[in-house]
């Protein structure tokens, strides 16, 4: 009889951040499924659950830092493939995520791998507070309101895409800020919402930073995003 996969959100950096659900199932897991990438074993989410994890098997899933989809393909065929032999041996199996398992996450690959392997595998997805919840928190600031619609924005989309988006009225969330940055500065600036905007690095983490206004010269920490309150009139 196969164990059960748990996708578990860690939230977007402080342990007391978990939540209850997700420490419960760490406490029972018999395995972590650690995503790693390749030529480095650390993983900011397993640090971020440490305070939580008993004593447990440690399997290291390879991811390659690219976009080619061949190679991320066979990548999650082989993480799949090595966490349903883990499963097949009747041991539940987590793996650990930052932010949110469902919200632009590793795990809905993986998960979709398993299914793809073995449909009748069971998945329990444990959600977790994403980055843009606990920003909104640090800076005591509604994300959106009455009528208001909340956009959520993957900061890798190009300037075009990025600027038919945020030229909406209402509260806009762009993540994964970091590498693309000069493009999503100039739709924000294209849309008007470049003096709105709060930049959030790191939030909940050692080295958060909060600052209000775009970086005009540099490229901003990693793992930035960007909160913006645009309404009309």
């Amino acid at each position: 009889m196969f164990g059960t996969l748990f996708g578990i959100g860690v939230g977007p950096g402080a342990p007391d951040l978990l939540t209850i659900r997700a420490v419960r199932v760490l406490k029972t897991v018999d395995v972590l499924l650690t995503p790693v990438r390749r030529g480095n074993d650390f993983s900011r989410a397993f640090e971020i659950a440490r305070p939580y994890i008993g004593q447990v098997q440690d399997v290291p899933l390879d991811f390659p830092m690219t976009r080619d989809k061949d190679i991320l393909d066979k990548a999650w065929t082989c993480a799949a493939k090595q966490s349903v032999a883990v499963l097949a041996k009747g041991l539940n199996a987590a793996f650990l995520t930052l932010g949110d398992p469902l919200t632009y996450s590793t795990f809905s690959y993986l998960m979709r791998a398993v299914r793809a392997l073995d449909p009748t595998i069971a998945i329990s997805v444990v959600p977790g507070i994403t980055s843009y919840q606990a920003a909104s928190a640090r800076l005591c600031e509604p994300l959106c309101e009455g009528n208001e619609h909340l956009h959520i924005l993957s900061g890798i989309a190009d300037k075009d895409s990025l600027l038919r988006e945020l030229e909406n009225d209402g509260p806009a969330v762009v993540l994964k800020a970091y590498r693309n940055y000069p493009a999503i500065r100039d739709a924000l600036k294209a849309s008007g919402r470049d003096e709105d905007v709060v930049q959030v690095s790191h939030v909940e983490q050692e080295q958060e930073s909060l600052r209000r206004g775009l970086d005009e010269h540099g490229t901003p920490p990693y793992m930035t995003l960007l909160l913006s309150k645009k309404r009309k009139g």
